[in-house]
């Protein structure tokens, strides 16, 4: 095929964007893995007409870039509104297994996506904890993991942890020591808690490190990254986002604009 005929396909595939024009220089310049792996070397005179394509369109790679940005802005937005819809009409399905305390009905639910190492996490724990000793009655709080593994060392370590006090129902026992707890997080700390909640240590620490620790906190990550959220805390509360070390007022207005 003749090096025109590849740039005018390339071209009717905008959508695909950068990821597109990357793959195929690649393969033309030498960084596949085919050529890693001893393939049969490129001829320099394809190499340099596909790097001179470039050159002389560096708007259609512009476009492509663009293209690609808006449909996966497009598609970030598709799943957050449906993520938000079903929140409202099926709330026992945006919960799931995650651990959940107060108001049964859960006809409104409060959404935590957090991090235990995370400082403004444990500001916007103590605010949480207000708001629900207010409105247990009336407000479903369930629990997302979303640890920042990138910047937190002891966050991952610390989810597996909560999620092994959760098999034996003290989850929110040990969230609330956690947050408490936070500069002092660690596999001390990890154990000291589980014995002052008289758990039984030996099925803890089985827990924690079993397979079914990471599949439950990964599907949580994966939630939180469809979604888009890049931070922590995140809130949705019946489809309402709010993120950050949120004060007790904001929540309050928050709550009273649902009934509205």
């Amino acid at each position: 095929m003749k090096i025109s005929s590849i740039w005018r396909k390339l071209r009717h595939q905008q959508a695909l964007g950068f990821s597109v024009l990357l793959a195929v220089c690649l393969v033309f310049i030498g960084c596949s893995p085919a050529q890693s792996a001893g393939g049969n070397p490129v001829d320099p005179k394809l190499k340099e007409q596909v790097l001179q394509i470039i050159r002389e369109n560096p708007q259609a790679i512009l476009e492509s870039v663009q293209a690609y940005q808006q449909q996966q802005q497009e598609s970030l937005k598709a799943a957050q509104q449906s993520f938000l819809q079903e929140m409202k009409t099926t709330p026992k399905s945006a919960i799931g297994d995650s651990p959940s305390t107060g108001a049964a009905s859960q006809q409104i639910v409060l959404l935590e996506f957090s991090d235990f190492q995370c400082p403004f996490c444990a500001r916007a724990h103590d605010t949480v904890k207000q708001f629900m000793a207010k409105h247990q009655d009336k407000v479903t709080l369930a629990y997302k993991h979303f640890p920042l593994t990138s910047i937190h060392p002891q966050a991952l370590p610390a989810a597996k942890a909560a999620w092994a006090a959760q098999q034996q129902g003290k989850f929110w026992e040990y969230y609330n020591a956690l947050f408490e707890g936070q500069k002092q997080l660690g596999e001390e700390l990890y154990g000291s808690i589980a014995q002052k909640l008289n758990l039984k240590v030996d099925k803890f620490n089985s827990d924690r490190n079993s397979p079914a620790a990471e599949a439950a906190i990964g599907k949580d990550v994966q939630l939180a990254q469809k979604l888009g959220i890049e931070g922590t805390p995140f809130f949705i509360m019946n489809g309402k986002t709010f993120s950050g070390a949120i004060e007790l007022a904001e929540m309050e207005s928050i709550l009273a604009s649902l009934s509205k």
